[in-house]
């Protein structure tokens, strides 16, 4: 039966999942007070796509998954949890304007123009319809990725990635607006300013960077009408304490016709867009990256949905 296909893949991936649990328990200490390095051999290259010197590195072999990180971090944050996809996908890894060993240009940060150097990397690669998986800033490139270029993306997955400025909770939303030049000297011990001065072209532009991503997430912005209008099938992910509660994601569902019916014996009332909802137990934004949990979520979309 066609199912039985499904279910032995599932298997395998939990039972890797469960043994990437146990060793993600024992490193945790370390990556969330430390440091974010990747085990996954340095392999890096620079594509040169809208006057930007983008850095990438491809691990894995199979169906291209292009991989986002979130803000002030690098594609080594996904280093827990990178094997695991990289067994299934060829996993092309940047690292966004500004951020790794992604030198920064003279034009603001802004999510629209992240996504248009996606689509250039995408063709500079010569990718057939990809799917696109960002975790927060890097979840809302991939939204952006699939409205702005539908066309070449295959699947998107966007993880604690909140659609409206006024969802995230109150005191998250001060400590935002405290993000900027002046705070680089009071980082200096996070795994942000680490992995900075450790990988960046010019270690000396972490307080730009702060400016950047700081005045970026003053602006108010609501993106409800770019979510509702996508055509690429999206899995919408969250941890069940993250930075935004559980219910804006999902009406970030609902808005693609998610939660409206029962989804019936042969899935009939599923999204019709192929839309899904991911909500993982025990989970932060702060650990998402490299929660095993949300890699087997991933893979489940991808790979047992098609």
């Amino acid at each position: 039966m066609p199912g039985l296909t499904g279910m032995t893949r599932t298997e395998d991936t939990i039972a890797r999942t469960d043994d990437t649990i146990a060793r993600t328990d024992d490193q945790r200490s370390d990556t969330m007070t430390t440091t974010w390095r990747s085990e996954a051999p340095n392999n890096g290259r620079y594509a040169d796509v809208n006057g930007l010197h983008l850095y990438y590195e491809t691990h894995g072999t199979g169906r291209p998954l292009i991989l986002l990180h979130g803000g002030l971090g690098s594609g080594e944050m996904f280093g827990p949890v990178l094997p695991l996809l990289a067994e299934r996908h060829q996993v092309i890894v940047p690292d966004l304007q500004g951020h790794g060993r992604t030198a920064d240009i003279g034009r603001p940060f802004d999510l629209a123009s992240l996504a248009d150097d996606v689509a250039a990397l995408i063709d500079h690669l010569g990718l057939d319809r990809p799917d696109v998986v960002g975790f927060s800033v890097g979840g809302g490139v991939a939204l952006h990725v699939a409205a702005r270029h539908p066309d070449k993306v295959g699947r998107a997955v966007a993880a604690s990635a909140y659609i409206r400025s006024d969802a995230v909770y109150a005191e998250i939303r001060g400590q935002q607006g405290q993000v900027n030049a002046a705070a680089a000297e009071f980082m200096k011990e996070t795994p942000m300013y680490e992995l900075y001065q450790r990988v960046a072209p010019r270690p000396e532009d972490f307080p730009r960077l702060l400016d950047k991503v700081g005045a970026w997430m003053a602006k108010d912005f609501d993106f409800t009408d770019l979510v509702r209008g996508l055509q690429v099938p999206t899995l919408i992910v969250a941890g069940d304490a993250d930075m935004a509660p559980p219910s804006h994601f999902v009406e970030v569902f609902a808005l693609l016709d998610g939660g409206q019916r029962d989804g019936g014996w042969m899935n009939e009332g599923r999204p019709k867009g192929g839309h899904a909802l991911a909500i993982i137990p025990g989970c932060t934004h702060y650990s998402m990256a490299e929660s095993p949990l949300f890699a087997a979520a991933t893979l489940n979309f991808l790979n047992e949905q098609r």
